[in-house]
């Protein structure tokens, strides 16, 4: 099974929250739009601090460094079997600065020819209702875990 590791960053603003989502980057996602945003994530090698994953993950996707107080959260699995953990932290990011790392793809698929793309083409901040309907619909478990984390402080 693969393992994935991630932050959901957050900010709240008087009385709304607000996360912190990426789209992936490439010609495969240019036009998808629900259902596929995400946390900074990314796999996990055998053994490997998936904390420390997290944060490397949230660099390269956004060029920025997150650190503070984590809030662990419970673990999801995505419909293809990934299981994703992931940690929320209270943060502000500026996006207009943000830069993607570069990797390399097979496109079109299967052709035997490799592109390079940002993985990562945009970064965003969404109220809780627009994040839920954005993001990859196992990961919006990890929104209302953070939710009623948060409501009960």
């Amino acid at each position: 099974m693969k393992i994935s590791a991630g932050i959901l960053l957050f900010k709240r603003l008087k009385e709304h929250t607000f996360y912190f989502l990426v789209h992936p980057g490439g010609p495969f996602w240019k036009n998808k739009d629900l259902g596929v945003w995400s946390i900074p994530k990314g796999e996990a090698a055998e053994g490997e601090s998936l904390l420390d994953r997290a944060k490397i993950e949230f660099l390269e996707e956004t060029g920025k460094a997150v650190d503070g107080n984590f809030i662990e959260l419970m673990p999801i699995t995505q419909k293809a079997g990934k299981k994703v953990f992931a940690w929320a932290l209270e943060q502000d990011v500026e996006i207009s600065g943000l830069i993607s790392n570069i990797i390399t793809i097979n496109w079109p698929p299967k052709s035997g020819r490799t592109i390079e793309i940002p993985e990562v083409d945009r970064w965003e901040w969404f109220s809780s209702e627009e994040a839920k309907q954005k993001i990859n619909p196992a990961q919006a478990g990890f929104i209302v875990q953070l939710e009623e984390i948060l409501s009960s402080e």
